[in-house]
């Protein structure tokens, strides 16, 4: 067929605030109309976005969705997350836009736009089934089951309360478990406590794996997971600060 090129059209409400957004990305405005339809093309280097006016769309019932296949899809998270937080003073996270949150090894991440639409960036040649580098566990135990359920929960569908809920069925279960794989359950729920505003829950869960019985190879091993959780949390008390001072 010789050269072929795909372009998603996604519904927006208003075009403004949905250029806006895509603007922060490092996305440039190439065309936009107001008649006789409500129309906008913008581009990102060979990424073309095409979005088209649809009245009383509602972000909460959006299931238009598209993927991005890059080559460094580390590199872009860090570089989207920067523009959105000089575009809104913080990088989203929850609500409408936001964006997903991005761990070491990890293979895709997702940008919802204020209309509710996905765009699901994924690094070229990662394969179509689940990563399990990123969930830091590819052992069969329940405890590695665990995991890597709760990761596809809190990467592919953004739901971070049942990701929550896999882990500590996982982790309440009285039985033998290796203690490395116990603490990456450990981090991984320490996360997902900080995002859900969970301070208790967080603070026991940092107290389990300072006492988790590690020897000083393993403890290097699950810093990087706690060194995400520290920037997390120094993300959320700037923008509370941030906040109090407005």
């Amino acid at each position: 067929m010789g050269e072929v090129t795909t372009i998603p059209v996604l519904p927006c409400v208003s075009m403004r605030d949905t250029l806006a957004f895509y603007g922060a990305l490092g996305f440039e405005v190439t065309h936009r109309q107001t008649t006789p339809n409500v129309y906008a093309a913008t581009r990102r280097g060979d990424v073309h976005l095409h979005f088209m006016g649809l009245k009383k769309l509602d972000p909460r019932e959006s299931y238009s969705t598209c993927l991005v296949l890059v080559s460094d899809v580390e590199r872009l998270h860090g570089t989207f997350a920067e523009g959105l937080r000089q575009a809104y003073g913080k990088v989203p996270i929850a609500g409408f836009p936001r964006i997903s949150r991005m761990r070491k090894g990890q293979s895709r991440f997702t940008v919802v736009d204020v209309a509710g639409n996905s765009v699901i960036f994924i690094q070229r040649g990662a394969p179509d089934d689940y990563d399990e580098g990123a969930a830091g566990s590819r052992s069969d135990s329940r405890l590695g089951r665990a995991l890597r359920t709760a990761a596809r929960l809190r990467d592919f569908k953004n739901d971070d309360a049942a990701a929550a809920k896999v882990l500590d069925a996982a982790l309440a279960r009285k039985e033998e478990a290796d203690p490395l794989e116990r603490a990456r359950a450990l981090a991984a729920r320490l996360e997902l406590a900080v995002v859900l505003g969970e301070a208790e829950r967080a603070r026991a869960l940092r107290a389990a794996i300072g006492e988790a019985p590690l020897s000083d190879e393993e403890r290097a091993q699950i810093q990087p997971a706690l060194d995400a959780v520290d920037a997390l949390e120094r993300s959320e008390r700037q923008e509370r600060d941030g906040q109090a001072r407005s």
